[in-house]
């Protein structure tokens, strides 16, 4: 028993310094998956064993890719519903089922498994259809998530202000949301709690992030308490030479695949790294520095996101723990970050009190805090990506990591997805090529330049396109998100997003804290 205990250990330790050596190096190598018609706006690979990837965007289409293949080049399913551009995907917790939310309003429900059921054909000329569809929104749906352990569980968050938590056991008709949350502002990300079945995060346009208990948000009113809020993290920032906040946009909310920690995405702000039962951040990731170390150069364009929606994955392939972290750019890139251990990053937050800290020189230091009179807390800066992702020609909005092969898929502007990996081939791809180092750069105004913007814009679909084969049918879409990072890339938060200062509100949260922490939810269990 010892024996194997021991020889159990120096494997797993074997295999983390396999895993560290090979990303240390990079994901140098990559190839294009090429089968949607336009811009695709969310990645997701299935649970466990990672054996499908789930692409979605503009074209009205959802595409899965078989990754138990040996050589995955072209997509194994298709399903069709979405009236409007696809926002959000998600496998349920046994991946039997795939949801899918968008522009349309619509929550769409679809039967994995009939895609590896005998006598199923399918062809891109023939996509599947939706199992279920749920009309229950007003706007947007930016956000769905299923429940980790309750297969006809699934949530949705909309543009409308409603968080849904959705019951597939009652077949769709109006009763089946198990509940609905109305909020005073638009959501823009909802995530279920990988361990615990009724914790789940969600994120707004006004820059809020709580955790809520199920419990306390849905059911009869008689049974709902403080909007079902058991911890609202700090976003609002404040830097020295400003005498005001700053509350960006948080766009989206995920959590790593042990539930301890979430990250943040927030526009015209860096991605931001919390512990799950602590309110102030423990890290930013940015691009200061480039993978070697070295500063950006000034004037060389890095990490931002001041332009489309963007959502981040936690990964760690193969170790069991997801010490990574990766989102996609503005600068036409996606990032990867290695996250240390929360203890490091706890003991290296720095806590500056009120009073000190106008009385300090570093004016660049951004820290985040509850009101102007309250404390200063500054996450440590992780400046230094572990690799960047190259091989688009625009701006990158999704990004996934396998959960057991040492792959990343990254997607936006184009019609491409881009498999990432550390060497030519692996157990599902072969034939990767070094990808090109260099990154287009950011076009100067041109009249002909205008003349693309102005035909995409007013276009019936401006990023919408006939062939997967006419690559240089992009260069309208590609001049029209040119064109909107001219004008609002790199955008300063501080500018763009002043927070008025009330110390009411700054009480008002408070007393969440200490209310919400304290309660015991009052409800029975979905």
């Amino acid at each position: 028993m010892y024996s194997d205990s021991v020889a159990s250990n120096v494997i797993e330790r074997t295999r983390r310094e396999m895993f560290y050596r090979t990303c240390a190096q990079g994901f140098p190598y990559s190839r294009k998956l090429t089968a949607h018609v336009s811009c695709v706006n969310y990645l997701v690979f299935s649970r466990k064993g990672g054996r499908w990837l789930a692409s979605a965007g503009d074209d009205f289409r959802i595409l899965l890719w078989d990754f138990n293949q040996e050589d995955v080049s072209s997509p194994s399913g298709c399903y069709s519903g979405p009236a409007g551009n696809v926002l959000s995907l998600d496998f349920s917790a046994s991946n039997q089922y795939l949801i899918s939310g968008g522009a349309d309003n619509l929550v769409l429900r679809y039967d994995v498994s009939r895609l590896v059921s005998p006598g199923v054909q399918w062809s891109p000329e023939r996509p599947l259809p939706a199992l279920s569809v749920y009309r229950r929104h007003n706007g947007s749906v930016r956000c769905v998530s299923a429940h980790a352990h309750h297969e006809e569980l699934f949530f949705s968050a909309g543009e409308d202000g409603r968080i849904i938590l959705h019951d597939a056991r009652v077949n769709g008709r109006p009763s089946s949301a198990h509940g609905v949350f109305q909020h005073t502002t638009e959501f823009t990300g909802v995530h279920t709690h990988p361990v615990m079945e009724h914790i789940f995060a969600t994120s707004d346009s006004h820059g809020e992030v709580c955790l809520r208990d199920t419990r306390m948000a849905f059911g009869p009113l008689s049974t709902r308490s403080n909007e079902g809020i058991v911890q609202t993290y700090v976003t609002k920032l404040s830097k020295r030479p400003f005498g005001y906040l700053s509350n960006p946009e948080s766009s989206s909310v995920t959590f790593d695949g042990t539930g301890t920690r979430l990250a943040v995405t927030m526009l015209h702000w860096y991605p931001t790294i919390y512990a799950l039962s602590d309110p102030f951040p423990l890290a930013i990731c940015n691009g200061r520095n480039g993978p070697d170390g070295n500063l950006v150069p000034a004037g060389e364009r890095t990490y931002s996101n001041s332009c489309t929606m963007k959502s981040g994955a936690f990964g760690g392939p193969g170790i069991g723990e997801d010490v990574l972290y990766a989102a996609g750019s503005d600068d036409f890139r996606g990032y990867v970050w290695q996250i240390p251990e929360t203890t490091t990053l706890t003991s290296l937050r720095e806590e500056i009190p009120a009073e000190e800290w106008y009385t300090q020189e570093r004016h660049d230091v951004v820290g985040y805090c509850e009101a102007l009179s309250a404390t200063r807390y500054v996450p440590l800066e992780i400046s230094t990506p572990l690799c960047r992702l190259n091989g688009h020609r625009s701006i990158v909005n999704a990004i996934a990591i396998h959960p057991s092969q040492l792959h990343i898929v990254t997607s936006g502007i184009e019609r491409h997805i881009v498999l990432h990996g550390p060497t030519p081939s692996s157990p599902v791809a072969q034939g990767l090529t070094l990808t090109p180092s260099e990154v287009r750069k950011l076009t100067e105004y041109s009249h002909e330049d205008e003349m693309r913007f102005l035909g995409a814009l007013l276009g019936t679909h401006p990023t919408l396109h006939g062939d997967t084969g006419q690559s240089d049918d992009e260069s309208q879409t590609i001049s029209l998100f040119d064109h909107i990072l001219r004008g609002e890339g790199e955008g300063d938060v501080f500018e763009l997003r002043q927070c008025k200062d009330d110390e009411d509100d700054e009480d008002e949260e408070n007393d969440h804290m200490v209310i919400d922490i304290m309660r015991a939810p009052s409800a029975s269990p979905p």
